[in-house]
């Protein structure tokens, strides 16, 4: 189901020559595992992108984790070597990235002072799919080009939700 959507996270892979998969899904807020059921794939390999604050002055962090995971704030702040750090509110998450929940996506936030942290799961996949940075488009691409492109260091942040 290759779409005819066009934005600046597409135009962007393609101006990189980047290889990537572009899927067309109902433009509603959706979760990881139902994305994934929608697009029938595991949802181990459907990242999602979890806005995260640190204390102030800092720049906020994109945590992207697998769809059945929640981010462990613990680990996250250890690994950047902050005392702490929080979740904002989805309305929060919208102001600070400018993006619709559910489209919040690394790719869309390039230069723009977020840090990006990839679960070290992500290691052990070839490809992953991530938000396009807007509701209904998720993007299938390899790893290694997600953690180039948003310069993303990868730790341990996350944990099966229970």
């Amino acid at each position: 189901m290759r779409m005819q959507l066009i934005n600046n996270v597409i135009r962007l892979l393609d101006s990189r020559k980047i290889p990537y998969t572009a899927f067309e899904l109902p433009a509603e807020k959706l979760g990881a595992t139902e994305t994934a059921r929608l697009l029938g794939v595991s949802p181990e390999i459907v990242y999602k992108t979890i806005v995260v604050t640190r204390p102030k002055p800092g720049k906020p962090i994109l945590a992207v984790i697998p769809g059945p995971n929640r981010v462990d704030l613990k680990l996250l702040a250890a690994a950047l070597n902050e005392k702490k750090v929080s979740l904002p509110t989805e309305r929060e998450a919208e102001q600070l990235t400018g993006l619709q929940a559910g489209g919040i996506s690394p790719l869309a936030l390039l230069n723009k002072g977020f840090q990006v942290v990839i679960d070290a799961s992500a290691q052990n996949q070839d490809e992953v799919h991530v938000s396009g940075g807007q509701r209904g488009l998720n993007i299938r691409l390899p790893v290694a080009a997600l953690a180039e492109l948003t310069r993303a260091r990868f730790a341990e942040i996350s944990v099966p939700e229970t």
